[in-house]
């Protein structure tokens, strides 16, 4: 095959991709739903959205795909183990076939990571279990810091698996605070640090190349459930201080739960959404959040705001 073409993930600004998109949002009767199992979006070449159908699970969570020269990264499985009603393997397998059709290269990889270990975000892990040249690192708490290197403390060092700091040489990444762990596809960097407060083994990340920040539960269009208010807190001043220094195109969470009406959610349980409002958010919503946290004030109970709900566990 030869030397494949390397793409240049690196050079200059971030790039920011299309989210002009009409999501899957389930239909009144389940029975008679048309929409695919699992809908796939072009965010840009390198980069695909998914979003898992609410027939076949209420949480219609978004999972994402982004490549990289030598390895691409699958963040987040959905919510359903089965191949039959959820074919996250064959989806995945296609979307690589096609990338690897259009950049050929031999020894491609293939690593699936986790925002968190809840059940609709590691379900479809069986699924990839003997797939050749694929890594799976489990969402638990001990595996994910022993494979980003967060230390007990919530700090985070390069370790196996992880881009050491030259790899990232001129990003304008801060690691100052050695928070920051780094994940190299080939010339495609994702900055990682472990944000706790929806679980504890929750993890950000922020793609370097799209300039997206992907946030799991901490922050989407949705009921956002606090189980560690401190925490939580300390993740979302971390968002916004990470946000201050680096260009954020697009923060996308794994849910849509709120409707286009302000203050108001979709029940949950609910497997049709005609009226969402965008998955995307914006570091501005990310400020209102700050806000909201100042009125809440670690009050438990549920603290309606325009655009998400803070639900917050009883002390």
């Amino acid at each position: 095959m030869g030397n494949p073409t390397a793409i240049d993930f690196a050079a200059g600004a971030p790039r920011p991709g299309d989210l002009n998109v009409s999501w899957i949002h389930g239909s009144e009767s389940a029975k008679h739903n048309t929409d695919p199992e699992i809908q796939v979006h072009a965010y840009d070449e390198h980069t695909f959205v998914l979003r898992q159908n609410m027939a076949v699970n209420y949480e219609a969570p978004f999972m994402f795909l982004l490549f990289g020269n030598t390895r691409a990264v699958l963040i987040d499985t959905g919510a359903t183990a089965s191949t039959e009603f959820f074919p996250l393997r064959r989806v995945v397998d296609a979307l690589v076939d096609e990338w690897l059709a259009a950049h050929p290269r031999e020894g491609y990889g293939l690593l699936v990571l986790h925002t968190h270990p809840h059940g609709d975000h590691v379900a479809g892990d069986v699924q990839f279990a003997g797939r050749p040249d694929t890594l799976v690192v489990d969402a638990g708490q001990r595996s994910a810091r022993e494979f980003f290197g967060f230390e007990d403390d919530g700090g985070a060092h390069a370790r196996a698996g992880v881009a050491d700091a030259d790899a990232v040489a001129g990003s304008g990444a801060d690691d100052a605070d050695g928070q920051l762990a780094r994940v190299d596809l080939g010339g495609r960097v994702l900055l990682c640090w472990p944000s706790p407060g929806h679980h504890s083994a929750a993890v950000t990340f922020y793609d370097l190349y799209t300039g997206v920040l992907l946030t799991g539960d901490t922050v989407y269009p949705g009921r956002l459930y606090i189980h560690d208010w401190p925490a939580f807190v300390d993740t979302v001043d971390r968002l916004l201080a990470f946000c201050a220094a680096h260009p954020v195109s697009h923060v996308l969470g794994c849910h849509i739960e709120m409707s286009r009406e302000r203050s108001v959610d979709y029940p949950i349980y609910t497997t049709y959404q005609p009226d969402e409002p965008p998955l995307q958010l914006t570091v501005e919503q990310l400020r209102e959040l700050r806000r909201a946290i100042d009125v809440v004030g670690g009050r438990p109970g549920r603290h309606v705001f325009p655009g998400f709900i803070l639900c917050l566990d009883d002390a």
